[in-house]
């Protein structure tokens, strides 16, 4: 009799849902979570540290190279991991400023918010770390768990002032069937037409083996030549010279620090690029609209990432483009908007 009642009550008992996305505390620093239960999937995103998801655990491993022992670690000394946005320009400039619809704006370097790199460039804009995003939906459904955050460019004067053009950006996570989607939209509210040069820099590992034995996939046809400085110069050559096989390149030994162009894309208009240890894979698929990929991984002590960064443009986008070296600048036309994807696939785990 007592086994016939507990068979009932499972009967009776909902199944838990697959997918769960729910607000969390932890050291004193809110997160959103998502969870795919049923391909043991959570993502961690900290909307107060730039919006930047530290976190896509798959049965207990990591995807993203996070190397703090904490959130709270990391908000007080943040640093490059995880998936951070590179805007309003990705990547360097040659120069203190910029050329936009034929006028040249200048950097104020004095307002303390420019990074510079290693040569005095600026590098990777001025929202890294920016605590100013605001989650506007937070949900889970059947297919899927998402959260939007929205980042209103316009109301920091401080911003303004190095990038003149009013806008606003909404980041959409979106965990669904194992896979994560970081969808970007920006919104132009200026009355003239805004330059684009935004991208992702995400670090990832695959911790079933060592840098030295990962394998990558390299979805491209050219690569952009570099100066000393590590800018393009314009000019391309076949991936082909730098590599034989760019469908399988062994890490070992090897360090990347390179601009494609030319994606290979499937009938869809995407391209994927990847890294696999032993059987641990990650797959980062590109948009249509992501025509640029930096790959960077470099070698050395505590350097276990690869980053295949989807780019809208390539490096100095806004003043080669004035030069007319570069004849791919994406723009936004005035009160009008930009949107678009790219997926992170982990499989193997």
């Amino acid at each position: 009799m007592r086994s016939t009642a507990w068979l009932w009550i499972l009967i009776l008992m909902p199944a838990a849902a697959q997918y769960s996305a729910r607000r969390a505390t932890h050291d004193g620093i809110e997160i959103v979570r998502l969870e795919d239960r049923r391909h043991a999937t959570t993502v961690s995103v900290a909307p107060s540290i730039g919006n930047i998801a530290y976190e896509m655990k798959v049965k207990g491993n990591n995807v993203f190279w996070f190397p703090f022992a904490s959130v709270g670690e990391f908000q007080k000394k943040p640093a490059l991991c995880g998936n951070p946005l590179l805007a309003p320009w990705a990547n360097r400039l040659d120069e203190n400023g910029f050329y936009a619809n034929g006028k040249k704006y200048l950097l104020n370097l004095g307002l303390g918010n420019i990074r510079p790199d290693g040569f005095q460039h600026p590098i990777h804009g001025l929202l890294l770390f920016a605590s100013d995003w605001k989650v506007t939906s937070l949900q889970a459904g059947a297919k899927s768990a998402h959260v939007t955050s929205r980042l209103e460019f316009f109301r920091r004067p401080e911003w303004m002032a190095q990038f003149p053009f009013a806008h606003a950006i909404e980041m959409t996570y979106t965990l669904g069937d194992g896979a994560l989607e970081v969808a970007t939209r920006v919104e132009n509210q200026s009355v003239e037409t805004m330059p684009l040069s935004l991208g992702y820099h995400p670090y990832f590992e695959v911790p079933d083996a060592p840098r030295d034995d990962w394998t990558v996939g390299l979805a491209a046809a050219s690569e952009w030549l570099l100066n000393e400085q590590l800018i393009p110069t314009g000019h391309t050559r076949p991936i082909r010279e730098l590599v034989p096989d760019p469908a399988k390149v062994s890490l070992r030994g090897r360090a990347l620090d390179n601009v494609f162009g030319d994606l290979v894309r499937d009938s869809a208009g995407r391209a994927v690029f990847w890294v696999q240890g032993k059987t641990q894979k990650i797959e980062v698929v590109y948009g249509p609209k992501y025509p640029v990929a930096v790959v960077y991984a470099p070698t050395g002590v505590n350097r276990n990432f690869i980053c295949f960064e989807p780019m809208t443009g390539i490096t100095n986008a806004f003043n080669l483009a004035h030069r007319g070296v570069y004849k791919a600048l994406q723009t936004i036309p005035a009160g009008q908007s930009w949107q678009e994807s790219y997926w992170i696939r982990p499989s193997g785990f």
